[in-house]
């Protein structure tokens, strides 16, 4: 086993490592440590989450830093508040047995003025969001002139948050004659391209496949109508007695409606999202951390950039438009050579989705069955067994009450006293599971997976439900289109999921390049809406416009003709094609 004081590590960053409760390093740390320490050198690291990139890059900055030198001389990039904070922690640990080595986190939500004047204490290590980075270099209160190693953690996060500009300017500020390391989970053309633009012949390091998951994470998913989704994550939440997950969801919306369900029901569950404010934040993400929160539930937005440890699970309320958020959250769990399981709750439409993501990630996905609720309720009650029989007894404390205690008992057999303490302790779970119906879906023929319920009419109205209804539709423009793999099926299977209701009604699709346009029924306007907020498809976070709409119009006034023989649908008149395409968002 290597040690790490064979990769060229001095013995104070050791000492520091060895308080931390690290005896060996991980293979990416054995790969990265030995590069930097020898010369100075680009590298592109992909690995996931929690495979101990932050010592990886950390322990060569922390070593290679003048302490002598007032000049910030290290620069570290975060996607998050929560990261950038976890970053410096971590590496001002390492440098515990370097003194005159300071390190500075700068991140939103905190004071200007505060950081302002750290930072003119001197730092020779920064470790900074982009955006408030990026405000203290337009007040020209930074200075980064001096830079000699730039780190870019979780790349593809920073850039699916939109970060891409600010990036940019950040990078065009620092000198060329750095080294700059990119570190990401997953390679999304935007992070090739900022590794083509500005970095030198980079080395790519690659810990386990490209743009893979961990290996030790197992892939699971289930099968339920939409309707009983809520029902199956209950069943599993309570199959797993010991869970410690986060439950992620597409909207704000269903973040605080699976949420407030969870408290209802007496889970200790909590909500994260961007209506919070930072404070709020704070306080979900410490109670989370010290545990008395069990569930947390969030949107990918949210989620980003946390850093947990000892996730048991991660539930997918729903799965992602994009296969590289599901990378990220499933790699949340499994991490720093521990397991984890990434539970998907799908319905029969999205099984082609499961497929996609085993393809891309190169990992098989187990068909799991909720269980039942006789199984529920056993795992539930030999759980609470064990932790009774776990329980300390001070002897000296119970011995005074035990004779009134027997008494009191003396009438009662051994039968009949487990028969009551399981009664007591246990009656709410066997209420609610008594005729628990099956929730299972079997599982559909290849090819029938995306099959609705009602069928598609390419006529004037889409899926219009009964024939002759007049709806009154919205439209809704999107910046994202064919080159972002969207299509219809996919574009009406999101509304319906999120949603939960498979009838809503939906007219004219067009579909361009880099946009598109769905009208649908302005009754679910507002929920249509929040569908596609802070939805991320192909690594673009989407936009959405909306235009109230009037009763169906006749074909004439510029129906959508449906595709036939190959060729692509198009509208009847000119006119209207051209008023579509300018009210597109552009890319």
């Amino acid at each position: 086993m290597t040690t790490f004081a064979e990769l060229g590590i001095t013995p104070e960053i050791i000492t520091g490592l060895e308080a931390l409760g690290f005896s060996a390093p991980t293979p990416v740390q054995e790969q990265i440590i030995p590069i930097l320490l020898k010369r100075p050198v680009d590298i592109v690291g992909l690995a996931q989450t929690g495979t101990g990139k932050t010592a990886a890059f950390g322990i060569p900055l922390v070593q290679l830093a003048n302490p002598a030198l007032r000049q910030t001389q290290g620069l570290v990039l975060c996607p998050t508040r929560e990261l950038c904070m976890q970053v410096a922690r971590d590496l001002t640990a390492f440098a515990s047995n370097l003194p005159g080595l300071k390190i500075r986190a700068v991140y939103g939500g905190a004071s200007i003025e505060a950081q302002l004047r750290s930072l003119q204490q001197g730092a020779q290590i920064i470790v900074a969001t982009p955006g408030r980075l990026h405000d203290f270099m337009r007040r020209n209160a930074i200075d980064l002139s001096a830079i000699r190693t730039l780190v870019l953690d979780e790349a593809d996060e920073m850039l699916q948050m939109g970060f891409q500009d600010e990036l940019n300017a950040i990078l065009a500020d620092t000198p060329e004659s750095k080294h700059t390391l990119l570190f990401s989970a997953t390679m999304p053309r935007a992070v090739a391209a900022i590794a083509g633009t500005y970095m030198r012949d980079p080395l790519e390091v690659t810990v386990g496949a490209r743009n893979a998951g961990s290996e030790n994470i197992r892939h699971v998913y289930y099968m339920v109508h939409a309707k009983d989704r809520y029902l199956a994550m209950r069943r599993l939440v309570d199959i797993n007695p010991d869970m410690y997950s986060i439950v992620f969801c597409r909207t704000r919306q269903e973040v605080n409606d699976v949420a407030s369900k969870l408290m209802q029901d007496g889970y200790n569950a909590d909500a994260l999202h961007g209506d919070l404010s930072q404070s709020q934040r704070d306080y979900v993400m410490q109670r989370f951390r010290n545990r008395s929160l069990q569930i947390l539930v969030a949107t990918d937005v949210a989620a980003r950039g946390l850093d947990v440890n000892n996730l048991t699970h991660v539930i997918n309320y729903n799965l992602p438009d994009d296969i590289a958020n599901y990378t990220h959250r499933s790699g949340r769990t499994g991490r720093a050579g521990k397991t984890g399981v990434s539970i998907a709750i799908i319905h029969m439409r999205e099984r082609f989705r499961i497929r996609e993501i085993e393809g891309k990630l190169k990992r098989r996905f187990e068909h799991g069955q909720i269980p039942t609720g006789q199984e529920v309720c056993e795992k539930q009650l030999l759980h609470q067994i064990e932790n009774l029989k776990k329980v300390e007894i001070n002897h000296a404390r119970i011995a005074p009450f035990l004779p009134a205690i027997k008494a009191s008992l003396a009438e009662l057999d051994r039968e009949e006293l487990i028969m009551r303490f399981v009664s007591a302790e246990f009656n709410r779970f066997l209420d609610y599971y008594k005729n628990a119906p099956d929730l299972n879906v079997v599982e559909a023929p290849r090819g029938r997976e995306t099959g609705r319920k009602e069928p598609f009419r390419e006529k004037e109205g889409g899926f219009a439900g009964k024939a002759g209804d007049r709806v009154r539709f919205s439209r809704f423009y999107l910046n994202v289109g064919q080159d972002d793999g969207l299509f219809p099926k996919r574009l009406i299977g999101q509304i319906n999921d999120a949603t939960g209701n498979a009838g809503i009604k939906i007219g004219r699709i067009e579909i361009l390049e880099h946009t598109a346009m769905l009208e649908a029924d302005s009754r679910f306007s507002r929920q249509i809406a929040e569908v596609f907020e802070g939805l991320v498809i192909n690594g673009r976070q989407v936009t959405v416009k909306m235009v109230e709409g009037s009763a169906r119009p006749p074909r004439s006034a510029g129906a959508f003709v449906p595709r036939k023989q190959g060729k692509p649908g198009k509208f009847a008149t000119p006119n209207a094609y051209k008023k579509i395409k300018k009210k597109s968002f552009e890319r």
